[in-house]
């Protein structure tokens, strides 16, 4: 059985995410859920995970599950990390660049190569894209980094750019990650659904979304604050299959 919160899961709120889980691992006892004692941590691929007949909960992004996970497992719930401008279990991305780039603005990097973690990612590749789309801009694609963190080194050291970084991410890395000095916020995305707590096909995702807003009731102010969490809502699948998929980075490679 595997239970795992891959998404926002860092070294520096580990404890926080442990209790969270162990409190949330408690509710689905209670319900007669069985759950396993650790999470799950390090897969090196997560589609694997995702699609595991044994999945009991992850956390995945709107666009893998919109483009392959749609009618292949259950939507649980969204949790709630109350971003600014954002309506509950929403997020968007914050395009960075060098703070000592003399380009302020996004039109001035019209053109430009984007460093990005993963074709399939919303926030790092998609909502950029579509994005610049709507202002007429164009943005290449340039190194895939593998991670937000890696995304935001690769523009803090001049290996790129611009990057996009998910809001709630880009607030960890702000506050825990020293090359976020380097960089800074130049525009923003528009708010989509955020990433989706799953479930394998079958399982009561009904009762896990119960477990967890309960265990984050339970979660003190400090926990909650190392977790950016909020609260749970339910955003239906319809809502995530609805936003747009720009074209993949092949199609936007830089000409050579």
């Amino acid at each position: 059985m595997i239970a795992a919160l891959p998404m926002y899961d860092r070294a520096e709120n580990r404890a926080a995410t442990d209790r969270y889980w162990s409190l949330i691992r408690a509710g689905l006892i209670a319900r007669g859920i069985d759950a396993p004692q650790f999470l799950r941590r390090d897969d090196a691929e997560l589609m694997p995970q995702w699609t595991d007949p044994s999945l009991l909960l992850s956390q995945t992004c709107g666009f893998p599950f919109r483009a392959k996970l749609h009618g292949r497992v259950q939507l649980v719930g969204t949790p709630d990390f109350g971003v600014g401008g954002c309506p509950p279990g929403y997020y968007r991305s914050v395009l960075i660049a060098r703070r000592d780039d003399p380009r302020r603005t996004l039109a001035d990097f019209d053109g430009a190569a984007l460093a990005y973690n993963d074709a399939m990612s919303q926030s790092g590749w998609a909502a950029p894209q579509t994005h610049a789309a709507k202002l007429g801009l164009t943005l290449r694609a340039g190194v895939q980094t593998g991670s937000h963190a890696a995304s935001l080194a690769a523009v803090a050291t001049g290996r790129a750019d611009l990057a996009a970084l998910d809001a709630v991410t880009w607030s960890l890395l702000a506050e825990h990650d020293p090359q976020a000095a380097a960089v800074h916020g130049i525009a923003l995305t528009d708010p989509t659904p955020g990433l989706p707590y799953i479930t394998a096909a079958g399982r009561d995702s009904a009762g896990i979304f119960e477990a967890i807003a309960g265990a984050i009731g339970q979660l003190d102010a400090t926990q909650t604050s190392a977790l950016r969490l909020r609260g749970i809502v339910y955003i239906p699948a319809e809502t995530y299959l609805a936003v747009p998929t720009p074209p993949a980075p092949d199609a936007l490679a830089p000409e050579k």
